[in-house]
């Protein structure tokens, strides 16, 4: 490795040619550019695609003392089978199920005067396993519909008359525009893009600002720092160091882009074309309701400000990212081990934690004061601005955060600097808060 940094005029390029080159030609570089759209592909689809195997089939015996289900036969998924209640009690039923082929037993008992109160409080189900989550939610659904028939005979109303008089709303909300602009909402659109950028950048701020702090302890241990600092000021090794990494994570997440892109036109192409053939389909046959369905979707999309959004990422991600490098970098030079840097690792990436967990409130009221003030504070605002841009928040708001942000981390440089100059050549020696509070007054 080429060490001789002493001929370049400017040597911090030289610090980030080598930084980047390192560690493209690692293999775990490759490995994990390759990797990660598949990981995300499959978190994205693997879920979906076990949600979507239907259940085996079980058989369920039903004991139903006062006939409420009766003789509704359920579904092919789960098949009821019944007891008569004059020969069996929940005892016999309970045996039979031991000994048989069925998988479960639904009780349901008489009550006294047939109240339905009592009934649906005293309802039980027994499975030869753990009954599904899927089976009770089926069951629970079944059952309510009887009782609630029940309960509406028992006080002399006819639930085909309820049932008539049911109706369904459905509001189509809207934003407030310049006149002759107004725009359909796309609230879960944007709720969803605001979650997915902001966990995003929370996972490249840390995953590249972790790679810094180890660069810099692998470094600090094999002693090859103290040749580099004979010819660059440490000042410029931090950040060459910054920079080179930062320009690899540019590089993966682009890669990332394009892969992903590929991904998804052969998830679409090939795995999944019964899908994709049967949407094209409803489209091409003028099935009015998927017409409507994809223009809704169209004029959700449209008012969503990708632009905004895509320019935001960008900038939030480099300015989280050199902010967060910069005190990792000072971490990863005051300590020897990796063990040892976890007590300062906690209070940095405790804003980061606390943002994430903000997330939720955030999008639920992306204007509120929490909203706010999260965007505002330079060592959060970069997940929680991410959050809030697709709801297109007032633009003199991302330029203020856009300012904070930038100025905090020119300050914190200086800071982090001056503990990387001392802590970088400072071996076998546990050090403590107090100490680094002394290195930042020298």
């Amino acid at each position: 490795m080429d060490l001789n940094l002493g001929n370049m005029s400017n040597p911090i390029f030289l610090i980030i040619q080598r930084e980047f080159l390192s560690r493209v030609r690692k293999k775990t570089f490759l490995l994990v550019t390759l990797i990660g759209p598949l990981a995300f592909a499959a978190l994205m689809i693997v879920p979906g695609l076990l949600a979507s195997m239907p259940e085996d089939a079980k058989e369920i015996i039903v004991l139903d003392e006062p006939s409420l289900l009766l003789p509704h036969e359920g579904k092919e998924q789960y098949q009821l089978e019944y007891l008569d209640p004059r020969e069996n009690d929940l005892e016999l039923a309970k045996e039979l199920l031991r000994d048989s082929k069925y998988d479960a037993l639904l009780y349901i008992p008489s009550g006294e005067s047939w109240d339905p109160d009592f009934i649906k409080n005293n309802i039980l189900l027994y499975g030869k396993e753990d009954p599904s989550m899927e089976m009770q939610g089926y069951l629970d659904y079944l059952l309510e519909e009887q009782i609630n028939k029940a309960k509406l005979l028992k006080n002399g109303v006819d639930p085909a008359v309820v049932a008539q008089i049911k109706t369904n709303v459905s509001i189509k909300s809207f934003t407030l525009g310049e006149e002759g602009t107004d725009e359909q909402s796309a609230v879960p659109i944007k709720m969803a893009l605001g979650y997915i950028t902001g966990m995003l950048i929370y996972f490249f701020i840390f995953f590249y600002s972790v790679q810094v702090m180890r660069g810099v302890m692998e470094e600090k241990s094999s002693r090859i720092v103290e040749v580099i600092i004979s010819s660059v000021r440490p000042y410029q090794l931090m950040m060459g160091k910054i920079l080179g990494i930062g320009l690899v994570g540019v590089v993966q997440f682009i890669i990332w882009i394009g892969l992903s892109g590929i991904l998804y036109t052969v998830i679409s192409t090939f795995l999944f074309p019964e899908l994709f053939a049967e949407q094209a389909a409803a489209g091409a046959d003028g099935n009015p309701a998927a017409e409507m369905v994809g223009l809704e979707v169209l004029d959700m999309l449209r008012s969503v400000d990708f632009t905004t959004v895509i320019v935001g990422f960008a900038f939030y991600f480099f300015g989280g990212y050199f902010l967060y490098s910069a005190l990792f970098a000072a971490v990863g030079s005051a300590v020897d081990q990796e063990a040892d840097s976890q007590q300062f690792m906690l209070p940095v990436t405790i804003p980061m934690i606390l943002a994430i967990i903000t997330a939720m409130n955030v999008i639920q009221e992306p204007n509120g004061a929490l909203a706010f003030w999260m965007s505002m504070i330079p060592l959060t605002s970069p997940i929680t601005m991410m959050i809030r841009l697709p709801f297109g928040i007032p633009l003199w708001e991302v330029f203020l955060s856009g300012a904070i942000l930038v100025s905090t981390f020119f300050a914190v440089v200086g800071l982090a600097g001056k503990i990387y100059r001392v802590g970088i050549l400072m071996y076998g020696k546990k050090v403590t808060w107090k100490e680094l509070f002394k290195w930042l007054k020298y």
